[in-house]
């Protein structure tokens, strides 16, 4: 397990946001990037919640809709990494996979392609 205050991993999230390419990021539109401590059950199983409608899902979207959400969790971050370069890169696999779900991209198809 890691310590690391919320501040340091929200820029660690953001570091890694940054570091995604930029043909997967391009289509994000009207969604936000939340880091919260813990999930609203408190556990430390889920790393990350896309909260939305993907794109293959939606008729219309547009003005006056609220954002789609991507939370990532802080506390199960740290509770499953040993070292800062774990953290890394399991914050960048969560990212991949939330915004995959953004994109209409299932868990069985993410685990094709081995994004699970």
């Amino acid at each position: 397990m890691i310590d690391m205050d919320a501040e340091a991993f929200e820029d660690l999230v953001a570091s890694e946001l940054d570091a995604l390419p930029d043909e997967m990021v391009a289509g994000l539109d009207n969604i936000v990037f939340v880091v919260e401590d813990r999930p609203e059950d408190g556990s430390l199983d889920l790393l990350g919640l896309y909260d939305g409608l993907a794109l293959t899902e939606r008729d219309r979207y547009g003005m006056g809709d609220l954002p789609d959400r991507i939370m990532i969790y802080r506390e199960p971050h740290l509770h499953a990494c040993d070292d800062i370069d774990e953290l890394r890169g399991e914050v960048h696999t969560t990212l991949v996979h939330e915004i995959a779900h953004f994109y209409g991209i299932d868990d069985e198809r993410l685990h094709e392609l081995g994004w699970a």
